[in-house]
């Protein structure tokens, strides 16, 4: 097996699968998995609205100037795993990436960004993106459109829509959070 899509089961399909698997086909090369970025701003939130959760608040603190959290299309504002494509041939070729998933290695990342995650393997990739942005291509937001919106109604009012805002066909919803799905 050379390449696997990985997908949540808050899912609903808009399009045939088999699309987003011809995503294959656009990645540059060096890159060893295809993954939208997040949509809320997750990354951005500071140390007193969500102490000790999956933030880079004090690397931000500490860097005013970052990128990293920030909503695309010039930010970093991290990736969402609900829908993923690996290359698994790609990883296992990548010297880069096979080093990231040594343990004195992520702690390094971990160290440098002060980074303290719960996610799972979302941090992982965040974090990892945030060093080294050339192991991903980036989905297009239509191919992962979460529905979330937490964080709109938990502080983050004023600058939700800039994360929250997709443009373009919506291939799969994501209702995370536990987020209705809208009917088509």
């Amino acid at each position: 097996m050379t390449r696997i899509v990985q997908l949540d089961l808050d899912l609903k399909y808009r399009e045939n699968i088999r699309e987003l698997f011809q995503e294959f086909h656009r990645f540059p090369p060096g890159a060893v998995m295809g993954i939208a970025r997040e949509m809320q701003p997750v990354y951005s939130t500071e140390e007193s609205a969500t102490p000790d959760t999956h933030t880079f608040w004090q690397y931000r603190k500490e860097n005013p100037q970052t990128k990293v959290g920030e909503p695309h299309p010039d930010g970093l504002p991290g990736f969402n795993s609900g829908v993923m494509l690996l290359d698994l041939a790609a990883m296992r070729a990548s010297s880069l990436y096979n080093q990231l998933l040594e343990p004195e290695h992520l702690a390094q990342l971990a160290a440098q960004y002060r980074f303290r995650g719960h996610l799972g393997d979302q941090d992982f990739f965040t974090m990892i993106g945030m060093e080294h942005p050339e192991l991903f291509y980036p989905l297009a937001c239509g191919w992962n459109r979460q529905l979330c919106t937490w964080w709109r109604d938990h502080g983050y009012g004023d600058v939700f829509q800039l994360y929250y805002r997709c443009d373009g066909p919506v291939y799969i919803y994501h209702g995370n959070c536990n987020t209705p799905i809208p009917d088509d």
